[in-house]
């Protein structure tokens, strides 16, 4: 897990852009910095957290005959099945998962990325030209834009140089030649062509294809735990993880009292897990808030509120290890939210659908910034894009919940044996709300805004609302940081069902 930027253009100073823009974020890769001129344009530079090849895998690398060189920022978890599969003998400099990208592109060229299983965000330049990339669901960020006649990249907004004249979001699952966007993968596609499947083989194939998941994500040169916050989804990862491995360090965080903190120590218990707990207080959360903020680059009210728990949980686990494991992806594969249950048929479908494509600037967005805010890397098992392939070909059927089908019901009932009967059945409650931090922030923020101030200023510039005092609040200390200068179309926005006005996603 890294960070990644570059320059492409005849200038100067582009040396001092891409170092300067890799200050910006060096808390992705605390372990070194590495850049590197390839031809007359391209500059690309690197910031290290080392996970796979610690010893020789420092990026940018070139290709043997130093016409191509990539900066990579993730992993590709089958990357040791495809150094076999490639036809050409390469003479291996590094034993990383980003040389053998490199070569599997030098010989499938952009067809490549159809190979690939993991997460990623990527830049491959010589002296005709560059290419990016990003994984279909978008788990790794990668922007890009225009200052003047540079083009220039990064994995988070703070890098650029501001002003910039343009600014972007790479979109999930598409790649870039010298300007030119293309589609590699598209998720949604397979939910057209639905499965035909008895319950009996659908769970069958249900728990493989999650234990592989859980399996491939334990590739490391380092140790892994996992965030284990008492609820179902996290729970069961670390399960899987438990008759994997000896030894796994569990970590949460909470105020006292928090019904996560009392839960996941039952579980850390049950599984005999190394378990770290941290508690904070409101004092601690006002004291975090514009680092969550400005690492977050985002005011919305869901993402902030569930950020704060996972700032400290993500501190305590990178004081431990450098790779986490989580539960993100299972409410939106399987149906987890409450809000759900009103659908059904092609409408829970198309809902999801929905939650699914914007997770890149949403959930995933959170899970990727906070916790690189600590130089740690989270993997998402669940978000496997060969489980989230066959969720989207399941019968909508084994999803629809209610009466006495609780939420997630089909993953609860395939590893039924998995986790205690108290873990198992227990209800669906947001991070913010197990951890006992939604409740103070959403009265603090209501004492501070008066009615007035906040119907004077809730309405932004492209003409959406804030919807909530609280809100309210984190976008004041949003653009205190950021002002104006990052494009309001590149923030995502969840829809916010605790506040009083539900506005839909800008996109």
């Amino acid at each position: 897990m890294c960070g990644i930027v570059a320059v492409w253009g005849n200038s100067k100073t582009n040396k001092k852009v891409v170092f300067e823009m890799l200050s910006k974020i060096n808390h992705r890769g605390p372990d070194e910095i590495g850049f590197c001129q390839i031809g007359s344009k391209a500059f690309l530079g690197h910031t290290r957290l080392s996970i796979i090849d610690l010893k020789s895998g420092k990026q940018p690398i070139f290709n043997q005959e130093k016409t191509l060189a990539i900066i990579f920022n993730g992993e590709i978890y089958n990357f040791k099945e495809l150094q076999k599969k490639l036809k050409t003998k390469y003479i291996l400099n590094t034993k990383s998962d980003t040389e053998v990208l490199l070569y599997l592109y030098e010989e499938l060229g952009e067809d490549c990325f159809q190979f690939l299983e993991g997460m990623f965000a990527l830049m491959i330049a010589g002296e005709k030209g560059f290419l990016l990339a990003r994984d279909p669901l978008g788990i790794k960020p990668l922007y890009y834009g225009m200052k003047g006649k540079q083009f220039l990249i990064a994995s988070e907004l703070k890098a650029f140089p501001f002003p910039m004249d343009q600014l972007f979001s790479l979109p999930p699952g598409s790649y870039m030649v010298n300007g030119e966007i293309k589609r590699f993968a598209n998720p949604l596609e397979t939910s057209q062509q639905l499965y035909d499947l008895d319950k009996k083989t659908v769970k069958a194939r249900l728990k493989s294809l999650l234990e592989e998941a859980v399996e491939k994500r334990l590739v490391a040169d380092v140790p892994v735990g996992v965030f284990l916050s008492g609820g179902f989804d996290s729970s069961l990862v670390a399960s899987i993880m438990r008759r994997r491995l000896k030894t796994i360090h569990s970590f949460t965080a909470g105020m006292k009292g928090a019904p996560d903190i009392e839960m996941a120590k039952e579980m850390a218990d049950f599984l005999g897990t190394k378990h770290h707990q941290l508690f904070y207080s409101k004092m601690d959360m006002e004291k975090a808030i514009e680092k969550v903020i400005y690492h977050l680059e985002s005011f919305d009210a869901p993402l902030v509120r569930s950020s704060i728990p996972m700032y400290f949980i993500s501190k305590v686990a990178s004081e431990n290890v450098k790779v986490v494991l989580s539960g993100e992806g299972a409410d939106e594969l399987f149906a987890g939210y409450a809000y759900l249950k009103k659908f059904r048929g092609n409408k829970l479908r198309e809902e999801l659908n929905r939650i699914i494509i914007a997770l890149n600037n949403t959930n995933l967005q959170r899970a990727d910034r906070i916790s690189m805010a600590h130089g740690l890397e989270v993997r998402v098992p669940f978000l496997d894009y060969k489980l989230l392939k066959f969720s989207l070909r399941l019968n909508i059927k084994f999803l629809e919940f209610g009466g006495n089908l609780k939420e997630k019901h089909l993953l609860r009932e395939t590893f039924r044996d998995y986790l205690p009967e108290k873990i198992r059945k227990r209800k669906k409650m947001k991070f913010s709300v197990g951890a006992g931090s939604f409740q103070e922030f959403f009265n603090s923020c209501e004492e501070k805004i008066s009615n007035s101030e906040f119907r004077k200023h809730r309405k932004l510039k492209d003409g959406s609302f804030l919807r909530s005092k609280e809100e309210y609040y984190y976008y004041k200390i949003y653009n205190d940081i950021f002002g104006n200068k990052i494009p309001l179309n590149l923030i995502g926005r969840t829809v916010d069902r605790t506040a009083g006005t539900e506005i839909e996603n800008v996109k």
